[in-house]
């Protein structure tokens, strides 16, 4: 008779045993998601579903033409307002994701992007700046930008960084100074200031708002010597006379950078201010960088390179 309790009452605790692993493991599986897998201890990011273009988008972006637009540029540095010019180049083109670089061939594992590059020129005192930075932003919008990279030239020497997006965001950056020397490390991912340029132009409703984390743009961040790190980013959308206005206030950085763009497809930007604390020492102040829309083009501008094609940059104020 003891026998067949002590049975029973084993067969009871087993059972016991059996559900309470049954219940653990459900609530370890409630806390993925569809977007998540999880592998050994590294979690990668899976993208979502992607969006579909519309005839509109494919007839204006990939009609073999690059859209350039130029912009009066009033640029805060060293604590006074330097006067110069920038340029936004989007164009579209194959990027192969192992290599991080455009495909030279056609591949089924080829990501459709639409690239940026944006540079600036300037003259502070006696020698010149030239700054570009390039965003690889996938046209389908369900994924983070697959790649940052930034330059900056000017007679005390140049600085580069880039960003890949892998499993984490991988950084590299290289600098003259000492203290911001040749570094590599992995950043959790994040919104990235950089592709909102790039998000503007395929599907501005789909702009993060609210309040999020945010990677401050390579030139920003490379520039002012601040830490490559997510901060606390307040988002806002606004329209007023066919123009739209998306605001990121970063209180850490007590800076704010609004971009203003028209509210109708293809999205340009028209204008943006950016307002930050400049300079160093007695020089530091509170200053507004400022951009205003010269002119737009489109043209296959790798194929205008004859001394023939110089008054293209005439018409876009160059």
């Amino acid at each position: 008779m003891t026998s067949m309790r002590l049975l029973k009452l084993n067969s009871v605790i087993y059972s016991i045993f059996a559900i309470a692993i049954l219940l653990t493991s459900c609530k370890e599986r409630s806390k993925s998601n569809s977007n998540t897998i999880a592998m050994g201890n590294t979690v990668t990011n899976v993208p979502t579903p992607k969006k579909q273009l519309s005839q509109e988008f494919k007839d204006y972006w990939y009609n073999g033409n690059a859209e350039i637009t130029s912009y009066h540029l009033e640029q805060a540095r060293y604590g006074e307002i330097r006067k110069g010019n920038a340029v936004m180049i989007y164009v579209t083109e194959p990027f192969l994701p192992d290599a991080q670089v455009k495909a030279d061939n056609n591949n089924k594992r080829n990501i459709p992007v639409l690239k940026l590059n944006s540079t600036k020129n300037y003259i502070t005192g006696i020698y010149p700046y030239s700054i570009m930075t390039s965003s690889f932003y996938p046209v389908h919008d369900n994924q983070h930008a697959l790649k940052l990279s930034f330059s900056s030239q000017e007679w005390c020497g140049h600085v580069y960084a880039q960003l890949n997006n892998k499993d984490h965001f991988e950084m590299m950056s290289n600098s003259y100074f000492q203290s911001e020397g040749d570094q590599q490390y992995q950043l959790d991912k994040a919104h990235l200031e950089n592709e909102i340029w790039n998000k503007i132009r395929v599907n501005p409703s789909n702009l993060p708002i609210g309040e999020i984390s945010m990677i401050p743009s390579l030139e920003f961040t490379r520039l002012s010597h601040k830490e490559f790190k997510a901060y606390k980013a307040i988002t806002s959308l606004t329209e007023v006379d066919g123009i739209r206005t998306y605001k990121i206030n970063y209180p850490q950085l007590e800076r704010t950078l609004k971009i203003n763009f028209e509210n109708r497809f293809p999205y340009v930007v028209e204008s943006w201010t950016d307002t930050y604390y400049d300079g160093f020492g007695n020089n530091k102040k509170l200053l507004t960088s400022k951009a205003t829309r010269i002119n737009r083009i489109t043209t296959p501008y790798w194929q205008k390179n004859s001394n023939n094609d110089l008054s293209l940059r005439d018409s876009l104020g160059l």
